[in-house]
């Protein structure tokens, strides 16, 4: 089953319905605002070279969320995260919402502008919850 993928509008109601925002963005992009309630595991690192892929994300995630947990899964465009769940699905999630545009806006699958999720004015924060940092998740 593919991933589903929406606009940050259309995925903002499944959190009160029990999926769990995963940003899968660098340290230093959820520090500085990230959706309210979400669980930091980056899928990319920041290096000399550019954006290198997180060797420990699949089990970092498989550590904290078992297979049928439901994931919201968004980055800052749209690209990370369609990486995100194209490794997660590889492994066996099933449950997975890519979300188009992720938090600062991107480009929609027909090429079009998507708002992302600051810019829809839908719930941020600065201040992550206890636990769900990188920092205390990688550990």
């Amino acid at each position: 089953m593919p991933t589903q993928r929406l606009a940050p509008r259309s995925a903002h109601p499944l959190l009160a319905q029990g999926w769990v925002y995963l940003d899968v963005r660098t340290v230093e992009e959820f520090t500085a605002c990230h959706p309210e309630g979400a669980w930091n595991i980056p899928a990319f690192f920041r290096g000399p070279m550019g954006m290198a892929p997180n060797p420990g994300f699949v089990a970092a995630v498989a550590k904290h969320f078992g297979m049928d947990a439901k994931l919201v899964v968004g980055c800052a465009a749209g690209g990370r995260s369609a990486k995100a769940c194209a490794a997660l699905q590889a492994a066996g999630w099933t449950n997975l919402v890519d979300v188009v545009g992720g938090f600062g806006g991107g480009m929609g699958t027909d090429g079009e502008p998507v708002e992302g999720w600051q810019a829809c004015g839908l719930p941020c924060s600065t201040m992550a919850e206890p636990g769900r940092t990188w920092e205390t998740l990688q550990g």
